[in-house]
């Protein structure tokens, strides 16, 4: 079994981890019943963790969202899809691995998939860029999703990115145009799309596969107009001010919840995802296919309707009321 990579929060756990892999081998190597110190063990060490990541911060949020053991989207995939088969090119220039898509069953249902896709290591990280698509990526995006609603194929897209690339080859490439198109199109898409915010949902990288009729979004996943660093070197010229930033941003799935932006949260297994992703993708594709349901109930008039009046409300304000002597709120 592959060793756990913990957290700097997750240190108070080190010492329990280590009594719990020496009595394991221990019981490997001899014939002593130590099954009762383990039972004790690993639920002193269990509460722990729930106590640890029931406090958690914003900034600490973004840690566990970035886990490098973290389910990615191929790991979901590959967890309750059947007969996927993944599905390249933008048909103008290139085959983003940022990016990628394909059709696949959940259940009895045919879809079809997208999501950003980072590595589990540096060189696979860097294959794939991270996670931050380019704009072949994103046309590429679109390229499926009109494949899925010519062929009436419910789209799911996970989220799961720092943000686009935003090298200069990208901006000659027409980064802005290539998310812009996105965002217009997929208030067209006559099919279901649900959206899933598996690790980090960043700036419009995610937004570029986020115009969808639900937005979900794990319990220690985050979602943001711009990640921490890059909003504390804005305003205050400081990188080392994220955790504030995180903090103003409202990024986590209760703030979101209660702004109107997601959903729906789905909990994690004590620990986040990368402690139980079995039990993870087990939850999310119980709840996908829950709104799946819902959502194929609707007419395609409705489901357009209400996928448009959802971004409406998103980011409404009221006017205040002027009058002689101050203001009316």
């Amino acid at each position: 079994m592959a060793r756990r990579y913990l957290l700097e929060f997750e240190k108070p756990l080190v010492e329990l981890e280590k009594q719990i892999d020496q009595i394991r081998e221990l019981a490997r190597d001899s014939e002593v019943d130590v099954s009762q110190q383990l039972l004790q063990l690993e639920t002193l060490a269990a509460r722990r963790r729930e106590e640890i990541f029931r406090a958690l911060t914003p900034s600490e949020k973004i840690q566990v969202a970035r886990h490098p053991q973290r389910p990615s989207t191929l790991d979901f995939i590959q967890m309750f899809c059947d007969d996927w088969v993944e599905l390249h090119g933008d048909r103008h220039s290139s085959d983003d691995s940022a990016l990628i898509g394909g059709i696949a069953r959940i259940g009895e249902r045919a879809v079809m998939l997208i999501g950003q896709q980072k590595g589990r290591d540096t060189k696979e990280n860097v294959a794939r860029n991270f996670g931050m698509a380019k704009p072949g990526g994103y046309r590429k995006a679109l390229r499926l999703m009109n494949h899925a609603d010519r062929f009436k194929l419910p789209i799911i897209s996970f989220i799961d990115t720092p943000g686009a690339y935003a090298g200069l080859l990208a901006e000659e490439q027409g980064q802005g145009e290539a998310i812009a198109v996105n965002l217009r199109e997929m208030f067209r898409i006559t099919v279901p799309i649900i959206a899933t915010v598996i690790g980090e949902g960043g700036s419009g990288g995610a937004l570029g596969i986020g115009v969808a009729d639900r937005l979900l979004m794990f319990e220690h996943s985050v979602y943001t107009v711009a990640s921490p660093e890059a909003c504390a070197s804005i305003l205050w010229r400081d990188a080392s001010k994220a955790p504030d930033a995180a903090a103003a941003l409202k990024i986590t799935g209760s703030d979101l919840m209660s702004l109107g932006i997601v959903d729906e949260v789905i909990k994690e297994p004590s620990g986040g995802n990368n402690w139980a992703p079995l039990q993870a993708g087990e939850a999310l594709k119980k709840t996908i296919l829950k709104h799946l349901e819902e959502l194929s109930e609707l007419s395609i008039s409705k489901l357009r309707d209400d996928r448009y009046q959802k971004f409406r409300r998103i980011g409404s304000f009221i006017e205040p009321s002027f009058q002689e002597g101050g203001v009316i709120n």
